[in-house]
């Protein structure tokens, strides 16, 4: 059930609990600052309040922050200068076959794509990705396991150049947000990136997993430190209710949500388009 209709469900023909409301949000993961500036909202309207008009002033709250359409797609770049997209997150949340479906996408769109598998602390990533790359038919640089990632991003990104790829993504290992020396290790992919284009990675992006609530904020902010993040990929949005974190990531961080994951295949991975999400996700 989404949030809406839980908020309806609670709600319809009785009198507005404040607390329970409130619970109700935060429950939805919308984080409690952003909660609370809803709910201090709606105390200070003129009237009765009812379950319709919460939900209304819930979803014109929801609108204004993240926009009414989606962001465009980060422009492919010229021959010999690819867009290079940086992608992090913790383990298990899917990233690595974001990457995959990610990659796919943007072929789909006519671009040249190269994938670096730059996840070198999980053989099994780098059999992942490989296999991913043959069946969507993306080249794809890689090195043994416990192979160094930032030498692994560097080759990829002059094979990107050397073929005229318009995009390289770069998978990185899955990595706990409070482990200094692995968030250390993205900043030094970066440094290496920078040597052959300075403007590179021009995307640097999180996985999170929606269904794990307020867990996704606090690893979006931690990422966020070491990346400068402008964009998230939401795993496992598929009608478990859980929406809410790209919301307060977006309010509290400011950091925009670029692709949603619906489930397992490549098809089931699409541009984050907001109107959408507030009208059939939440």
């Amino acid at each position: 059930m989404g949030l809406f209709k839980s908020i309806l469900n609670r709600f319809r023909g009785n009198d507005i609990d404040w607390d329970d409301l409130e619970e109700t949000l935060i429950s939805g993961d919308l984080g409690i600052r952003l909660t609370t500036e809803i709910v201090d909202r709606l105390r200070d309207r003129k009237g009765k309040l009812d379950a319709e008009s919460v939900v209304e002033a819930c979803r014109t709250e929801i609108k204004a922050i993240l926009g009414d359409t989606p962001l465009p797609l980060p422009p492919p770049g010229p021959p010999g200068k690819p867009t290079v997209i940086l992608v992090a997150g913790v383990n298990g949340v899917g990233k690595t076959t974001s990457v995959a479906k990610l990659a796919a996408f943007l072929k789909s769109q006519g671009h040249g794509v190269v994938i670096a598998a730059a996840d070198t602390f999980r053989a099994a990533a780098i059999e992942q990705l490989t296999v991913w790359a043959e069946r969507i038919d993306v080249p794809i640089v890689t090195t043994q396991y416990q192979g160094d990632p930032s030498a692994v991003c560097f080759d990829a990104h002059q094979k990107a150049i050397a073929t005229g790829a318009a995009y390289l993504i770069c998978d990185t290992a899955g990595r706990l947000h409070t482990r200094h020396n692995l968030m250390e290790e993205l900043r030094k992919i970066r440094r290496t990136l920078a040597k052959q284009d300075e403007s590179a990675p021009h995307e640097r992006w999180i996985v999170v997993d929606a269904t794990t609530g307020s867990n996704a904020v606090s690893q979006t902010r931690e990422f966020q430190s070491a990346l400068d993040l402008n964009g998230v990929i939401v795993t496992k949005l598929d009608g478990s209710g859980k929406g809410g974190s790209v919301v307060a990531i977006r309010h509290e961080l400011g950091v925009p949500t670029r692709f949603i994951g619906t489930g397992e295949t490549a098809a089931d991975f699409k541009p984050f388009v907001p109107a959408e999400f507030v009208e059939t996700l939440l």
